[in-house]
């Protein structure tokens, strides 16, 4: 950004600007562009894309030079007093859409391999944002890695880019998104982490729209009709290729959707001569020589759009290839867009020999450029979310607190009021969590603000439904953070009905306070129950259940035993849902207390886990997942999600899930295996001090006092460590009244820290007493345990082995009923 607050940009395999205009449209600039083909940096250079000429880089991406003139570009910027690049606009030619496992040609992979080096320029850059646009199965396409691994474009964008940034990838019909033209695409975007809590891509992508009919872009008389080879008085490129007259027949009697190939005289079909006989063309394509609707959806735009015989290209009323002019239309490119260096009015001014000159030498190059452009308006739509969001006026925590006191909002009736009539012209978001902060009751409900970036990653792992009457269903709702990010994820779908459910008065009173800032699309039907969920009766299934549930506990309906309400949200939704995604306490994974909802789990398709560690909760020390379930299928294959160390993983669900371990192990691999085939489990049974405190304690080492035995005093040799100021000692008096009294002298039990990941396992120390910070391992059959057997607890192999046994988790490791199976024994 530079020091007036205006935007840059870099554009790696630019062609011929078309989409990145639309940057230049609200106002970035441009510090680099790189093109191979020089005649299509010619068009960037008519458009005055950058503000120097330097910043025009032709050449080969691979190599350093030009990666050096790019990077120069960056630094004479900095001096300029830009302080880092906003975005990398990258298009990276992705040759062959096979996908992994598939046969591959070894050229191809090559090809896509330009992908790495666009990452690698990014690495480098640091932008606060970038954007590759591609081929609808972009991410699904194999590159080949500078260390020389084939891996799937999607995979390898995120293990080398998602450390440092929040990365959604979409597919998107472009003619829904701005385009006047159908073209399915690719659009993934990053953003910086630094933004996480601000703004994340899901925002970032273009608005949904109704596509346009050819009628609406280019019919009702908004262009002339043309005569044969005429170039337009009034407009230079409205304007087509001739092309063999003895071709015209076969297309002047078409009516609009019909096809040469149909005609019934075969004198009129697609044909050749060859030795003085006629032979049909074969049809390998039924939209060649096809004339188009007026009132349907514009079809894809072609490099050779000026062929007869290519797809798509003909007229619906006269005998000709549609102008360029009319193809910018369809692919939304600004009237003034140059491709040739001269203003349109110039333009219009030659003489007719002149323009037809110059016609002829760049037609190609524009119709070729036109086929590989990304619509304008597409990009433009992007870069003023960009420049909305980068710009936007930030309320600093501080500050919101002080909004909540200063205006007294206290009771919802006050925090409604504030919403609705918004006097200081705050952010939605920024009302959220205003609302968030003013809900004194948000501890008894268990209700919690759930930060952007964790929704953003919710929403990368839902479905993408295809049908067009979608029920969507949140049972705990809050203030509706997760709403405008579902609005957006199913924007193309024709009509969703969205119930929004919350047990608390308060809360559904300011979620309709919010609900009145907030758009709502046309295809959107929205009803707001002030309900208890696990009560609220259901009419007919929903295609998705989605949501951030409640993490508190309550009585059941019996009043004979404590249920965790998410347990209970998690299983009616897997009841009345064909797809649920919840948001969740990550110990659903190992709890006792999830036992029978995990026995139910392994019958279902689990979709996706995504483990967001401590990160889902600010002012929270939980570890939270989200779990996808399709409740219809099968068990499949499970991905996996490591927020923290940002990686992904495919399992299978039937291998994390398996029966034979006391809970799912979402992170086993073969040297789990390894270790586990070493060893015999369920040993041991454990107990831990819950009385033992500071208050019944002394530092000081009395006569006649027992010694307590903390973690830190177990050393990995067996050895006890004496630690001044640490450790304490206990009367025998006080002793004796305690439980865990009963295990002093016992030579039959062992001693190891209870929350750790560098377990190490001591015999029983003579005269002490552990406290809570140590467990107590019981052997369920009588064993003595080797020296190699205690070492072995203490060696990195199984520490590594521990490490997944505990699914990587950082909170709640404590050696509880479930964890103590995995202090197993060498066979």
């Amino acid at each position: 950004m530079l020091r007036d607050k205006s935007l840059t940009y870099v554009s790696l395999f630019s062609c011929a600007g078309v989409g990145c205009y639309g940057f230049k449209q609200e106002g970035y600039h441009c510090i680099a562009t790189n093109e191979l083909v020089q005649r299509r940096l010619n068009v960037q250079k008519f458009n005055s894309k950058c503000d120097y000429d330097s910043g025009y880089i032709s050449g080969d991406i691979t190599s350093i030079e030009t990666k050096e003139k790019i990077y120069a570009e960056i630094d004479k910027w900095s001096e300029l007093g830009n302080d880092r690049v906003d975005v990398v606009v990258a298009t990276p030619p992705c040759q062959g859409i096979s996908v992994i496992n598939h046969k591959k040609n070894e050229h191809d992979l090559k090809r896509n391999s330009l992908v790495v080096e666009s990452i690698e320029i990014i690495q480098t850059i640091r932008p606060r944002i970038f954007i590759f646009e591609n081929v609808q199965a972009f991410q699904k396409t194999v590159c080949t890695t500078k260390s020389g691994e084939n891996i799937t474009i999607g995979d390898y964008i995120r293990d080398a880019l998602g450390g440092e940034y929040l990365i959604t990838g979409r597919i998107l019909n472009f003619m829904n998104y701005g385009s006047n033209s159908s073209r399915t695409r690719t659009l993934v975007i990053g953003v910086d982490k630094e933004y996480k809590n601000l703004f994340t891509p899901y925002e970032l992508f273009p608005s949904y729209r109704t596509e346009r009919t050819l009628r609406e872009v280019i019919g009702n008389g908004r262009f002339k009709p043309l005569e044969w080879g005429e170039i337009c008085q009034t407009d230079f490129y409205h304007a087509f290729r001739t092309y063999d007259l003895k071709m015209r027949p076969w297309i002047h009697d078409l009516k609009e959707g019909e096809s040469a190939f149909n005609n019934k005289d075969p004198q009129k079909r697609p044909h050749r001569i060859v030795n003085g006989q006629m032979i049909e063309n074969t049809q390998k394509n039924r939209d060649k020589y096809t004339r188009q609707r007026w009132d349907r959806f514009i079809q894809c735009v072609h490099t050779r759009n000026d062929l007869l015989a290519a797809q798509n290209t003909i007229h619906p009323d006269e005998d000709r290839v549609f102008s360029i002019r009319e193809l910018m239309e369809m692919m939304s490119i600004p009237y003034e867009f140059r491709w040739v260096d001269y203003s349109i009015e110039k333009l219009n001014s030659l003489s007719d020999e002149q323009k037809h000159k110059l016609y002829k030498e760049n037609e190609v190059n524009i119709r070729q450029c036109l086929g590989e452009a990304v619509p304008t308006e597409v990009m433009r739509q992007i870069a003023q979310r960009i420049r909305e969001e980068l710009q936007a006026k930030r309320t600093p925590p501080t500050e919101l607190a002080r909004i909540i006191s200063s205006y007294s909002l206290s009771d919802e009736e006050s925090i409604s009021c504030f919403v609705r009539e918004n006097p200081l012209d705050l952010s939605v978001s920024d009302l959220q969590r205003i609302a968030e902060l003013c809900n004194a009751r948000r501890e008894e409900n268990a209700a919690y603000y759930t930060n952007k970036f964790i929704i953003n990653e919710v929403m990368n792992q839902l479905p993408d439904f295809t049908k067009n009457e979608v029920r969507i269903l949140e049972p705990s709702v809050g203030a509706g953070a997760f709403i405008p990010f579902v609005f957006k994820k199913y924007d193309g779908v024709e009509h969703v009905t969205l119930d929004l459910v919350d047990i608390d008065a308060n809360s559904i009173s300011i979620l309709k306070a919010i609900l009145s800032k907030i758009k709502i699309p046309e295809n959107f039907t929205i009803n707001v129950y002030t309900e208890d969920f696990l009560n609220f009766k259901i009419k007919g299934r929903y295609d998705l259940v989605v949501g951030n549930p409640p993490y508190s506990k309550t009585k059941s309906a019996s009043k004979k035993k404590t249920i965790n309400l998410a347990d209970a949200f998690l299983n009616k939704s897997i009841a009345i849902s064909d797809w649920t995604a919840l948001v969740l306490n990550k110990t659903i994974l190992s709890s006792s207390e999830f036992d029978d909802t995990r026995d139910a789990l392994r019958n279902l398709k689990i979709s996706s886990i995504s483990d967001f560690g401590r990160y889902g909760f600010t002012g929270l020390s939980i570890e939270t997942i989200c779990m996808v379930l399709q409740s219809q299928q099968k068990p499949q294959l499970t991905n996996i999600y490591n927020l923290k160390y940002n990686f992904r993983l495919t399992q299978s669900q039937s291998y994390i899930t398996d029966s034979r371990y006391p809970y799912f192990l979402i992170y086993r691999n073969r040297e789990f295996d390894d270790v586990s085939k070493k060893m015999a489990f369920n040993i041991f049974s454990v107990v831990r001090d819950r009385q033992i405190t500071k208050k019944n304690t002394t530092n000081e080492k009395k006569e006649g006092y027992i010694r307590v035995i903390k973690a830190r005093n177990i050393q990995d040799d067996g050895s006890i460590l004496d630690i001044d100021g640490y450790d304490t000692y206990i009367s025998p008096t006080i002793c004796q009244k305690l439980s865990i009294a009963g295990y002093i002298g016992n030579t039959s039990v062992y001693l190891t820290p209870n929350m750790t990941y560098n377990p190490r396992v001591i015999s029983n120390i003579p005269d002490a007493v552990p406290d809570g910070s140590v467990a107590v391992l019981i052997p369920k059959k009588p064993i003595r345990l080797t020296r190699r057997q205690l070492d072995f607890f203490s060696s990195k192999e199984y520490r590594s082995f521990y490490l997944i046994a505990r699914n990587l988790s950082t909170q709640s490791i404590n050696v509880d009923s479930k964890s103590v199976f995995f202090y197993g024994v060498l066979k």
